[in-house]
């Protein structure tokens, strides 16, 4: 068989994995951790028909009439195995935490939310100093947020933007000064919730929110992001 059917037979089945793995879990067919599973066992199927196809390329012999082929499968095998590669890497870069918040010394509390996450494995609770020691390390940038603006305008204002963000607003509290709301991944479609609070300073209004992902022990920096997202188009 010619080496670039069999690359081509490795690296079509794998990208058709790396969207399975995606799908499976946004729907609910399988747990997360098993769509983890089918998105590395992707990785390695690509990176072996990549490796065929990168022999393929180098052997004149095998190369004869197909190089065209090879370069396909080489490129595919290589695109499945960039997606979990990148993650993994993304992963070694930031502390293994997935609640992040920008007051450490008083996190923002769910109030609304706690019924949606019953059945998470990740708790609602913070996490306390060890957790606030963790961001600090991995996330100095992350913190309060101040508005020159009266409390009624600030929450109008902090509404709007978390509308912006394309988050699913489960509660707003005017009075209270809180609001809050669930994102959801692209990839494979997490849960992940955020609660914004409120309170007067000065002249204006001091603004903290706290996002916690449902799964996972590691977000990968996505709670960080999220925050600084939504803080950068708080202030804009």
């Amino acid at each position: 068989m010619k080496s670039s059917r069999i690359a081509l037979a490795l690296v079509l089945p794998a990208g058709v994995l790396l969207c399975a793995s995606a799908l499976g879990t946004r729907f609910g067919l399988w747990p997360f951790s098993a769509g983890l599973q089918v998105l590395l066992g992707a990785a390695v199927v690509g990176l072996v028909g990549a490796a065929i196809a990168l022999v393929g390329l180098l052997r004149p012999r095998l190369r004869a009439g197909q190089a065209g082929a090879l370069a396909v499968a080489l490129v595919l095998g290589v695109g499945v195995a960039l997606v979990p590669g990148y993650w993994l890497l993304a992963a070694f870069a930031v502390p293994p935490i997935h609640d992040i918040s920008t007051d450490l010394d008083d996190p923002p509390a769910f109030v609304a939310v706690l019924p949606l996450r019953a059945n998470a494995p990740n708790p609602a609770t913070h996490g306390g100093a060890e957790l606030a020691q963790a961001q600090r390390r991995g996330y100095p940038d992350i913190g309060p947020h101040h508005l020159p603006l009266a409390p009624a305008q600030a929450f109008a204002r902090a509404l709007e933007a978390a509308r912006k963000m394309g988050w699913e607003v489960v509660a707003q509290d005017a009075v209270a000064g809180r609001i809050e709301a669930t994102a959801t991944t692209f990839w494979f479609g997490f849960k992940d919730d955020i609660v914004i609070r409120l309170r007067p300073e000065g002249e204006g209004t001091r603004v903290d929110l706290r996002s916690v992902s449902r799964v996972g022990r590691s977000d990968v920096g996505a709670n960080a992001a999220r925050i600084r997202a939504y803080l950068s188009a708080l202030g804009a």
